[in-house]
């Protein structure tokens, strides 16, 4: 087997990884409870499926035409970078707008600490 042949088939196990993840943030979007579990499933299946295909396409096109393509290279760090910290902000927005938790839920920490920090500035208050 070549290089390129071995390149081809790495391509073609990248893109269906990839496919697959993405399938699978979808199914996680669908069928979820709440805001909370489903922006999990948004940032981390189609972030990771989204970066294989690219990381496949990259590699197709360095093996097959010897380009580096420096825009693949942007897009995976920008998916890196603003697909994990857009979840992040609408969850947070969620929360602090009183979206309540899905019903199966155990606790809700930040509650705990926001009334622990609530009960300390009471008795500096005083």
């Amino acid at each position: 087997m070549s290089a390129i042949e071995i390149a081809k088939i790495v391509v073609g196990v990248l893109l269906l990884i990839g496919s697959l993840l993405s399938l699978l943030s979808t199914f996680g979007l669908l069928r979820l409870p709440d805001i909370y579990n489903r922006t999990h499933a948004a940032t981390k299946a189609a972030t990771l499926g989204t970066v294989s295909i690219l990381v496949g396409a990259f590699i197709f096109f360095y093996a097959v035409d010897g380009i580096v393509s420096a825009k693949l290279l942007l897009g995976i760090l920008f998916v890196f970078i603003t697909a994990p910290v857009a979840g992040h902000m609408v969850g947070r927005a969620a929360y602090r707008t009183g979206v309540p938790l899905w019903e199966m839920s155990i606790k809700d920490d930040l509650k705990r600490d926001d009334m622990k920090r609530t009960k300390k500035l009471n008795k500096k208050a005083k």
